[in-house]
Parts: structure tokens; sequence; C-alpha cells
């Protein structure tokens, strides 16, 4: 696993399992030992992403709480993926304001939640913590479940001991999310819709009358919240990065029928990013605070593209050999029919899968953790040229890759008892191979 997450982090390329391979110098025979370990049940996905967020949040020194309670972000990617032998591929919606993404590709739908850290030298990053593929496969006709509730599934395999902040746009403004990160004494900050509604609180007769008691009063629609301009607020902008930058806000606190219960709203209207409806189910929150906060999310957007361009934490290339093959524009595949052996192959091609896109995040949140906590060092061993290089802000992930690149073969030159992983990939690379080997050498 230790060769795998090396790979990772500093090949040059991002073909597959063989990048691997060469940029470690590995003798070809490794190539299907490495394929053997994305595919073994013994690397168990659930203790390792456990494990992971566990290290992360014990050992960063710059996760970014709220009020003592960690920033999570999560959201929805979809990969691209043309294989006809491989599952859980399906057609998908691409939702894009902008006119550069294709609005139906065939690919996996996956769902991945993060951290937020603040870097030493300034600047927030999100760290990845977990992604799983969470469309395009049905074992069972009675499985209900959407992915809002996958979202709750992703959150709960962190096992994370202390409350949080999950920060999420529009699409997980649902009563569904927020009533189980209530009952894990967890909030919801995100953006709702313009067309969205919430009620008063009804008011209560002084003569109480048969029946069960009014719950809500008056719908107030929240787009009317910007129609009276004397009751908004002026104030800086709180979002990161913005100086000199005034905001005008308003917040209510209105019952919202999803969750059946009182949320927090807050219309921000900003002079240059237009007006938004924010919720946040902490009325205590200040509502600076939850612009704030919402803010963040965007993070985990720079994030999906390390980890895809970067990283290649998605460009796993297994086929399934039995699998039945897909057609273009193919939707779920349902496997209420197949026989067991065969879902069962499916099910282990899947982990497979996960397995790949776990350890590829492990790598990238190992490279955002250098980028925040030892930027000096990142840019000492950089050894590259950028047009602009900004020394007093956190490196990316590409210029940690590059950093630790360029630092690979004084790793494998080192003889100590303690260098454990060198002398483990020395034993089983071919020199004649790997430029890195013979620089070692």
């Amino acid at each position: 696993m230790g060769a795998a997450l090396i790979g990772f982090s500093v090949r040059g390329d991002l073909l597959g399992v063989t990048s691997f391979v060469r940029v470690l110098g590995l003798d070809a025979m490794y190539y299907d030992r490495l394929l053997d370990l994305f595919h073994s049940p013994a690397l168990r996905l659930a203790d390792l992403t456990r494990l992971w967020a566990r290290l992360v949040l014990a050992a960063h020194p710059g996760i970014e709480r709220c009020g003592g309670m960690a920033v999570l972000v999560g959201d929805g990617l979809k990969v691209g993926k043309a294989g006809r032998k491989m599952p859980g591929v399906k057609k998908l919606h691409q939702e894009s304001g902008s006119n550069t993404k294709p609005p139906f590709i065939m690919g996996h739908s996956c769902q991945a939640v993060g951290v937020i850290v603040r870097g030493l030298a300034g600047g927030f990053a999100a760290l990845p913590l977990v992604a799983r593929i969470h469309e395009g496969v049905v074992f069972s006709n009675r499985d209900k479940r959407t992915l809002l509730d996958k979202m709750i599934l992703l959150l709960d395999a962190l096992r994370m001991e202390q409350a949080f902040y999950l920060v999420a746009d529009a699409y997980y403004a649902s009563g569904k999310i927020v009533l189980a990160l209530l009952a894990r004494g967890s909030h919801l900050v995100t953006r709702v819709r313009s067309n969205a509604v919430a009620f008063e609180q009804a008011v209560q007769p002084a003569k109480r009358k048969r029946g069960r008691p009014r719950l809500y009063g008056k719908k107030v629609k929240l787009r009317d919240l910007f129609a009276k301009p004397h009751a908004m607020q002026t104030a800086p902008s709180p979002v990161y990065g913005e100086q000199g930058v005034q905001i005008r806000f308003r917040v209510v606190d209105l019952l919202w029928r999803p969750a059946k219960r009182l949320v927090r709203f807050v219309a921000v209207d900003h002079p240059t990013r237009g007006r938004c409806l924010l919720l946040c189910t902490n009325l205590e929150l200040a509502p600076l605070e939850i612009v704030r906060l919402y803010g963040l999310r965007f993070k985990i957007e720079v994030s999906f593209k390390q980890a895809l361009h970067t990283l290649g934490a998605f460009a796993y290339h297994f086929w399934m050999r039995a699998m039945t093959p897909i057609t273009r524009k193919s939707g779920n595949q349902h496997m209420h029919r197949k026989t067991q052996a065969y879902r069962d192959a499916v099910r282990a091609k899947l982990d497979a899968y996960h397995r790949f896109i776990q350890l590829g995040l492990i790598a990238q949140g190992i490279l955002v953790a250098l980028a925040t906590t030892v930027p000096a060092l990142v840019w000492r061993h950089f050894g590259s040229w950028l047009r602009t290089v900004r020394p007093e802000a956190c490196p990316s992930e590409r210029v940690v890759a590059e950093a630790l690149r360029n630092s690979l073969p004084g790793f494998f030159a080192l003889d100590s008892e303690e260098a454990i992983h060198a002398k483990f990939i020395r034993e089983r690379s071919d020199p004649t191979r790997g430029a890195v080997m013979r620089l070692a050498a």
C-alpha cells in the first residue's frame, strides 16, 4: 500500500497502474501485484476510511472549526468512463452554467466528503476524506435509498466521534439531511433555491380549540426577503479573499416544512456575485459566520480538479471480463435477476474501484497536509519554474507532487533501518528501467 501511495503522489502521468511501475522503476511482475492490492479484500475499505479520517482530525493542526466543531464539505462529481465492461457506468446528466461541459456523459456518479483545513501560511484547502460511487448498480428492487441517504451513510463511514458542520450546495437542502445531522448533534449550512418558501410560527389563540394546535403560520416566499431594503444590514464580506467588499444581508428564523422545525435563513446581496439564500440549522450561529462558512464550499470543487487532473484518483481502468457489455445511453444496471456469483463479482469490482479512489484521496490528503503545514519546505524542493511564485501562499497539490518527485532519488538512496519503504521498493525495482532508480544509484 505504501508503494501505491508513493506512486499516486509522484507519478508523471495518469495512465492507470502502469504509471506506478514506471515512476518507481518496479520490475514488470509487480504490475499484477499492484492490481491484486486494489482487488484484495484483505485491504478492508471501511477500516482504511475510518483510520484515515481519525488521523487527519487528530494530527492536522489547521482543522477549520466553528464553535469547536470541524467544518466538512460534501458534494457530488461525475467521472467520465467509456468502458463497456465497467460496473456502475451509466448515462449521466451534468448541470453546468457554462458551455465547457457536455450535457450528458457516460461515467460513474460519485459523492465525496472533505474537511476544510487552514494553511499556516494563510488560505484554506479541502482535504479529502472519502468518496464512493453511489449510482449505476441496483442490487435489489426494494432498495429505495436516494443519493441523500447515501451521503448520510458516507458521513457515517467516517465514524466521527465529534459533531461537525456540513457545508453543501442546494441539492443537499433536504429535510432528510437536516434530520439525520441533527440526530448526530451536527449542523448543515447550505443554499436554498430562490423559489423556496418557509413559514412563520403560528400564533396560538388565547382559548385553545379542539384538535392539534396549529404549527405553521403565514407563508413566506424567501425571495421576498430582498423586497425590503430597509430591513437589510450592511457589513464587510466575511468570505476569504474578499477585502473591501460590502455585502447586504438579512437574517430570519422561520419554520421550514422539510425539516419540520425552525431554521435560520440568511438573504445575502453581494455587489458582484448577486443574491443568495443560505440556510443553517443552528439558530445561534451569527449570519456573517454562515456566509463565511458557505464561502468555503467552493474548496471542494478545487479539490475535485486536483484529484482528477493531478493525482488521478479516479483514473482506474479495471474491467470485469464476465460482465454483460453495456451500451451507450445505458441507465442503471439491475442485478436482481443475475446469479449470485455474478452479483458477487460486481461487488468485488466496485470495491476495487473504491480502494483505488480511497488510496488516491489519501495520497492527495498527504499532499494537502504538506502544502498547509510546511509550505516553505515544499517551495525549497520544488526545483522548477512558475510564472508567478507566491511563497507566502499554500502551494497546490501539483507543486507538492513536483517537490516530492525531485526528492525521490534522495529518498531511495537512504540506507537506514528506518527507511523501510525505500528498502522495500529498492528490492523490487529494476535499475535499468526507472530513471529515478538510476539517479538514486
